[in-house]
């Protein structure tokens, strides 16, 4: 009746539903009476309507009623508001029990959060796929727990495609022959190019890894200078934007969200895109298409993969309560339920799998085929945050008139090298 929870845990006792205070002779061990846990998590929906506050009052809803004297809290903020909101929490000595947001590594170089094998049980993380557990990973040892995952594939749209006569492209240069043939047809936004603020990181990345580079070469240390990586840009700057196929708006001005909307207007031949576009698309009545993101000399071996963290803070205790609840949460049926509401792809092999089946969720089959070869953003490095910011405010000028690919590259990796350095 008792189960390991995680390589090194302890042992619990769990009822066929769950954990239970008394079973059978089997007690808990630890904390007596009423236990509540709180958990921060981040808003995925648009609208009142399919907020994720749905999700997890009906989640917990199902969770308290098979697990008496455990009550879980969970309060919900928008994207722009959930990574603030925990660290004022954590700064004012409030850290929740639980905190689903996009970064954890600063918490974990702080010896704030739990470890991954103090939690949930061992089938819970032999589940989780394997480029995302270790994406969570802090000097080998994993603090980030998946909770939602997404990849990108290049987007077009077919109509424009067709009238045009052309074919989707595998590699840089029909991209590029596609984008002039788009230009030529009127098209505003042959191939949209959103290095702007927003989130001009996961744009650069995915560029980055179709030319054989990234932020990190092989032993993980940052490389944004490379050889490849200026090559990448380069190309970028006098094979795109120079020739005027990127649209009216300058590239380091042009958001993810507005180049979604002009996609899902009919005015884009080509961009990167994530699941979400799909829906966005459709509503509009745009027929599309996705292709894995073209390469250099033909189709790019590995995509961008983004994850966001479930953690879990030490300062309650509560780590038996905690991992109980967690296993629930990873369980296929929650991650299932969670992935379609959101169009996201799941985190446990276990649901991939069924999505991978479902006839429902065909339309999310190329971005779960991707994810497996996909690269994440280094988010294990405390830097990270740093890094990003800089990339953020800065990788539009490398393709702007006048702009040196290999100067602002060079300024980006001396950034990164003295954000590590100040670890």
């Amino acid at each position: 009746m008792a189960v390991q929870r995680g390589r090194a845990g302890t042992i619990a006792a769990v009822s066929a539903l769950g954990l239970t205070a008394v079973l059978g002779g089997c007690g808990l061990t630890g904390d007596s009476g009423e236990v509540t846990l709180k958990l921060v998590a981040a808003d995925y929906g648009d609208s009142t309507a399919n907020s994720s506050k749905k999700y997890w009052d009906a989640l917990v809803k199902e969770y308290e009623s098979k697990h008496d004297g455990v009550r879980v809290e969970v309060s919900v903020y928008s994207w722009n508001d959930v990574d603030r909101k925990v660290k004022e929490l954590v700064d004012a000595g409030e850290a929740p029990d639980m905190a689903q947001i996009g970064a954890y590594a600063d918490y974990a170089d702080a010896d704030q959060l739990y470890t991954a094998d103090d939690l949930v049980s061992i089938p819970v993380q032999a589940d989780w796929i394997s480029q995302l557990s270790n994406a969570g990973e802090v000097n080998g040892i994993q603090y980030g727990m998946p909770f939602a995952a997404s990849t990108r594939l290049l987007f077009y749209n077919k109509t424009l495609f067709t009238d045009a006569g052309l074919t989707p492209p595998t590699s840089w240069a029909e991209l590029a022959a596609d984008a002039e043939a788009l230009k030529a047809a009127g098209v505003k936004y042959p191939y949209a190019l959103p290095l702007g603020p927003e989130e001009a990181q996961a744009e650069t990345l995915q560029w980055l890894l179709s030319g054989g580079g990234g932020y990190t070469d092989t032993l993980g240390t940052y490389s944004i200078d490379s050889s490849e990586n200026t090559d990448t840009f380069t190309w970028l700057k006098d094979d795109l934007v120079g020739k005027g196929l990127t649209g009216p708006v300058a590239p380091g001005k042009l958001n993810r969200a507005d180049a979604f909307a002009a996609f899902a207007n009919g005015d884009v031949g080509m961009l990167n895109g994530h699941p979400s576009l799909m829906k966005m698309a459709a509503k509009k009545g745009v027929k599309f298409g996705m292709v894995a993101m073209p390469g250099e000399t033909g189709q790019s071996k590995i995509s961008m993969g983004v994850a966001d963290w479930m953690t879990a803070f030490k300062k309650n205790g509560h780590a038996e309560q905690i991992g109980d609840f967690l296993d629930f949460v990873y369980s296929e049926k929650n991650v299932l339920a969670f992935s379609r509401e959101y169009d996201l792809l799941p985190v446990t092999n276990s649901a991939s799998d069924a999505m991978s089946a479902a006839k429902q969720d065909a339309g999310l089959k190329p971005f779960l085929d991707e994810l497996p070869l996909s690269e994440t953003y280094p988010v294990g490095e405390t830097s990270w945050a740093q890094v990003s910011a800089a990339v953020k405010k800065g990788i539009g000028q490398a393709v702007a008139s006048g702009g040196s690919p290999a100067s602002v590259l060079s300024g980006l990796q001396a950034t990164a090298a003295a954000a590590q350095a100040a670890r």
